[in-house]
């Protein structure tokens, strides 16, 4: 789909705009510096995950997830400090944190099956019992939040029809379940308001094009408020306290998304906040008087606090950006993550308007790194074959200098449409620390630089998006400390495609290729979408294709159908209840390679779905992938594959 020059060299103007370093800024020192202490995979697999927060009932604990077992299990902090009491004990599928319930120690939580992702929402009684409170087979749950009054709560299901959510209020004592909202028409059930009269609706046009309706729950009615000419993303994000206006994030006659509450009863609408990127989110606290807001500011998320409608400073941490805020009901605690490029998130307590200083509540990097040992990630920018600016996330290995050249990997995000951020990764990490730089590509295609940015890959999946990583190469030549005959590309799930793409249809340009649940047979993966992602369905074969109008294209971008060029060591890993890229499109990728004669490498996890839960299989995984680049990358070998 065309889009009209003036916006994208406007796109284009304002990412040039934006200081960030080039290889012209990296200074490549003359001898080798100390290289990193080397730890093992082990060392960075002891590092804990954690996420979710929510106070209990009577704000003295925050309810959270951790892995520290290994998966994700559910666990009790106390905010004043303190050991953490673990409340689930599961050993073989992950359990997610939701929410305490407002008035005692229950508490809600969610998991799937061995990584199929059909989620069910579950109940923790207080004498310990487990209810689950979506039964039945092959459906797929979502908690929507509480009630108003904090008597209920709401949950979406596909339980009716496996393509659309319909959406239930659950009483909170009694556990009585009352069809709200039977959804008929493919929406994406969004936000509640807190009278419980109006519901927030989705509608996909196109991946860059969204509109919100509005139901009243009450008359039946539902409501187009977003009409608009052109391209536009509307989102609903949170009605008011008082359920008086919707707040919603639009990019409508602009480039980034900003905020704008819409009057229920007026049908007026009115600017609220804007930046120079883009507004991810913003939400309001459980008593009203605090609202956060979250910007993607050039590949790491700023925070913004309001008190009342006006700004409150957020604490000055080191090691880190804030992340996640969340109040407690009363809104006197604030939680918090802090996470940085050398430090994963730790959970944080404060007290509102005190003057005392946050307290961390966990210490997640692995006792056995010195976070002085990792690295820290550069913003960087180069320009691809076309002029258009591709911004990117650069890690060096400490060793790295003119004088001793290091290997390096293009890493390529999921999506299309996702992006690389600023922040802790274990894998990154792990790569650097075993002398490999690593960088973040968002090619064109990626969120947060504007929306022509965003639709510049519409229809041109392996080619133009593509086309930006084997520039990649040439920047990381130029940044005079990466060995420009050892790059290899990585990436999973849509990175995973361009992974395939990259060593199918320029097989010149990359010295090794690992695909993570890749997509590898565009035909089948659009054929075989789960049907709950049917809202979406038709923007997704607009961005990339229909399979049967567009087949010819698809089988002519589709990697399987290109096999016989691949002639560079691949490795794929691949999970085998992948519900969005399923097996065969791994197990055919991979004979079809392997009938050339190349070395491939194959791990597939018989517990996993589309990514990694379990560490065991994790810390596997990227101990394979690190063995699979010394044997193919290090020094004198990579040279000897033609």
């Amino acid at each position: 789909m065309s889009r009209p020059l003036l916006t994208l060299v406007a796109a284009l103007a304002l990412l040039a705009a934006v200081p960030a370093a080039t290889a012209a800024d990296i200074k490549p020192a003359a001898a080798a510096p100390k290289p990193a202490k080397r730890y093992t995979i082990e060392q960075f697999m002891a590092t804990v995950n954690i996420g979710g927060a929510s106070f209990s009932a009577d704000e003295s604990r925050i309810l959270f997830h951790s892995n520290e077992t290994g998966i994700f299990n559910v666990y009790a902090m106390p905010a004043a400090g303190g050991k953490p009491v673990q409340l689930t004990h599961s050993k073989t599928d992950s359990h997610y944190a939701v929410s305490f319930f407002p008035a005692d120690d229950r508490f809600l939580y969610t998991r799937d099956q061995a990584g199929n992702e059909l989620n069910h929402l579950y109940v923790r009684e207080l004498d310990g019992s487990e209810k689950d409170l979506t039964p039945g087979e092959k459906l797929k749950a979502q908690f929507r939040g509480w009630s108003g009054d904090d008597t209920a709560f709401y949950v979406a299901t596909n339980e009716r029809d496996a393509r659309f959510f319909d959406l239930y209020r659950i009483d909170a004592k009694t556990y009585a379940r009352t069809l709200v909202f039977k959804n008929e028409a493919g929406w994406q059930v969004s936000d509640i308001s807190r009278d419980g009269r109006w519901l927030a609706l989705g509608k996909v046009n196109t991946t860059a094009d969204a509109d919100v309706h509005l139901a009243d729950l009450k008359s039946g009615e539902i409501k187009h408020i977003t009409r608009h000419q052109g391209l536009a993303q509307y989102a609903s994000q949170d009605f008011d306290p008082e359920s008086r206006e919707l707040l919603m994030t639009t990019n409508d006659g602009g480039e980034f998304t900003r905020v704008i509450a819409y009057d229920l009863a007026s049908g007026k609408t009115r600017e609220v906040e804007k930046a120079d990127w883009d507004v991810a989110y913003t939400a309001f606290s459980k008593d009203g008087r605090h609202r956060v807001t979250g910007i993607n500011a050039d590949a790491s998320i700023a925070l913004r606090l309001y008190r009342d409608g006006k700004p409150v400073a957020l604490p000055q941490l080191p090691g880190g950006e804030v992340r996640g805020v969340s109040f407690s009901r009363s809104g006197k605690r604030m939680a918090f993550y802090v996470n940085g490029d050398r430090s994963p998130s730790n959970l944080f307590v404060a007290e509102v308007g005190a003057n005392a200083a946050p307290k961390q509540l966990t210490q997640s990097l692995s006792k056995d790194i010195d976070p002085a040992e990792l690295v820290d990630a550069a913003v960087v920018r180069f320009r691809s074959f076309d002029g258009m600016v591709v911004p990117s996330i650069l890690m060096l290995p400490k060793e790295a200098s003119a004088g001793h050249k290091v290997p390096a990997i293009v890493w390529v995000h999921g999506g299309p449409g996702g992006q690389t951020m600023r922040g802790y990764s274990a894998l990154m990490q792990y790569f650097v620390n075993n002398g490999y730089a690593v960088l973040g590509i968002n090619n064109r295609g990626s969120s947060g630089y504007g929306k022509s940015f965003f639709t510049a890959d519409d229809g041109k999946h392996g080619r133009e998006p593509l086309w930006d990583c084997i520039e990649a190469k040439t920047f990381l030549a130029s940044t005079g400390v990466i060995d420009p005959e050892r790059i290899g590309i990585v990436g999973g799930s849509y990175g995973g495609y361009m992974v395939l793409s990259a060593m199918a249809f320029r097989p010149e340009a990359f010295k090794v290729g690992i695909d993570i649940f890749g997509v590898a047979n565009w035909i089948r993966t659009l054929e075989s979408i789960p049907p709950y992602w049917e809202s979406q369905r038709l923007a997704l074969y607009q961005e990339v294709g229909d399979p049967v109008k567009d087949r010819e294209r698809l089988m002519a971008t589709s990697p399987l159908f290109h096999a016989g060029e691949i002639r560079k060591p691949l490795m794929v890993i691949q999970g085998a209840n992948d519900p969005r890229v399923i097996k065969p499109e791994s197990d055919d990728i991979v004979a079809a390679v392997k009938k050339n004669g190349v070395p491939v490498d194959y791990l597939v996890f018989d517990d996993e779905g589309h990514g990694f839960s379990k560490k065991k299989n994790t810390l596997e995984a990227n101990r394979r992938m690190v063995e699979f680049l010394d044997k193919y990358l290090k020094p004198g070998v990579g040279q000897a594959v033609k």
